[in-house]
């Protein structure tokens, strides 16, 4: 009896430290990237690779498949590899099927020629594409020119402000700190913000570095985004924010904001001691080779080559200078970077730079973590596609006619764009544009359409395609024009927050 009673003890005692081990393989600081080319795993293995567990108002699990082609084979291997420690005899994941091809008629030509005659028709003054699939750059190419004043072509490197798509930066910085063990995503703000305040003081003690990246503190929408707007500086703001009144209790519901989501800069400096924008360019921007990118607008200016924004008026499109305000909140909208460099961004963020961004983290980040059914009503195709729409960590996702999109837009005076990742078909696409028009961005959409094979019945873009003598030529490249030093007008009028 007293055998029995010692094997149980040390059966209890097993099952305790496989739970504690399984526990550290899995947490944020012991995520490990897999190999180049690893492929995805169920939705509930990526479940099992995110340390915190979703909130109540999170959307469905059919909708948490919202992450990378090479991102969720190393989480089912972590978890192979943490059952065995403990259990040998435990059966493996079993394998997971590769990405579905691209519909037999996906053809990028065409897709570049309507990118082209996008600008030959001045619907835009310039546009920055890049696609990528399978880890491959199928297309990195600029369109147009970078202002109408002072003509010169746009192309690979022109470099483009980013705006609210930098916010996928940020989510993708802090969970480099996670990864590192220096972060944890339930860490509390005040722990690096001892003086940060809200309205209800208990409140502000409850916000987590996820929260901030959800835009889940509980503010209203858009808090302080007109006073960015008026040029009041981003501390001024910050401490502005303990008069800001509360839509709900942090965690508990989605309000868009951009200068609370700011603050996550602020974390990474009380983390690291270095500046956020040393950060992202030290652990992002060159070991992944975006050789062009930069924050802030003393960067764009400084580019080799820089697409100005431009405002329509009656007489056309305008060029203006980029407004400073919003570059003010880095982590929101501080981002500028090419073509080139969007398609690094996109193979980091499809799983294909494990070496810079772990897999795992990726799971994380691409997650659901609220929902946000207002998205859903939004622009024609999101209304005609999106079946379920929902934010994780810097980044938004949706289900797009019953596939998994990982997506974020921006906009900010004379410059728009958008990012979209598509984990089923290994599919990244990025489109910037230098005019305040929503036209172009109907070549996601029908992108998208083209890769899961949807009936082309719906035309996103009132452009013939068709046409053979619109297709660019790759092997043709732009002949090398002088610099100018004019940058346009100084025209204010229109505006637009990030989004």
């Amino acid at each position: 009896m007293k055998d029995d009673a010692n094997r149980r003890v040390r059966a209890i005692w097993r099952i305790g430290t496989t739970a504690f081990l399984l526990t550290l393989t899995l947490g944020s600081a012991a995520q490990q990237g897999p190999l180049r080319g690893t492929l995805p795993a169920p939705a509930a293995s990526l479940a099992a690779a995110e340390p915190l567990a979703p909130p109540a108002n999170a959307p469905t699990p059919a909708m948490a498949v919202g992450t990378t082609t090479a991102t969720a084979t190393a989480t089912a291997t972590a978890l192979e590899s943490s059952t065995k420690v403990s259990s040998p005899a435990a059966e493996p994941v079993p394998p997971v099927p590769p990405a579905m091809p691209l519909a037999e008629d996906f053809d990028v030509r065409r897709f570049e020629a309507m990118a082209q005659q996008l600008v030959a028709d001045q619907r835009v003054p310039g546009i920055a594409m890049a696609i990528v699939h399978n880890g491959q750059v199928l297309s990195a190419r600029g369109y147009g020119i970078t202002d109408v004043q002072a003509a010169e072509p746009v192309d690979a490197h022109t470099v483009f402000r980013l705006a609210s798509l930098s916010k996928g930066f940020a989510g993708t910085m802090a969970g480099l700190l996670v990864n590192d063990g220096t972060l944890r995503w339930d860490s509390k703000l005040t722990q690096y913000l001892p003086s940060f305040r809200l309205r209800d003081p208990e409140a502000a003690g409850r916000i987590t570095v996820a929260d901030l990246l959800s835009h889940r503190v509980g503010l209203t929408h858009h808090a302080y985004d007109r006073q960015i707007e008026a040029y009041v500086d981003y501390r001024t703001l910050t401490t502005k924010l303990a008069d800001a009144p509360m839509a709900c209790q942090p965690g508990t519901c989605y309000r868009y904001q951009n200068v609370a989501f700011s603050l996550i800069g602020d974390v990474v400096f009380a983390a690291t001691g270095d500046f956020y924008a040393q950060e992202v360019q030290r652990r992002l921007f060159k070991p992944l080779g975006m050789n062009d990118a930069s924050l802030g607008l003393d960067g764009i200016t400084s580019s080799t080559s820089w697409a100005r924004p431009h405002v329509r008026t009656r007489g056309g499109w305008v060029s203006v200078m980029p407004k400073s305000t919003y570059y003010e909140l880095a982590p929101a909208a501080g981002v500028n970077a090419s073509a080139s460099d969007m398609a690094q961004w996109l193979l980091a963020q499809t799983g294909y730079r494990a070496d810079v961004v772990p897999a795992p983290l990726l799971a994380t980040l691409h997650s659901p973590r609220v929902d946000t059914p207002g998205e859903i009503r939004g622009s024609s195709w999101r209304r005609d596609r999106l079946g379920a729409a929902g934010y994780g960590l810097g980044w938004r996702v949706y289900d797009y006619a019953g596939h998994d999109l990982v997506f974020h837009g921006g906009a900010v005076q004379g410059y728009r764009g958008l990012i979209a990742m598509m984990p089923e078909r290994d599919l990244g696409i990025a489109v910037l544009w230098n005019g305040e028009s929503s036209l172009p961005s109907g070549l996601l959409p029908t992108i998208l359409d083209r890769a899961i094979g949807m009936p082309a019945n719906q035309r996103w873009l009132d452009i013939d395609f068709d046409d053979p003598t619109l297709f660019v030529d790759a092997d043709s490249p732009r002949e090398p024009q002088p610099q100018k030093n004019k940058i346009g007008s100084n025209a204010t009028r229109a505006t637009a927050a990030p989004n």
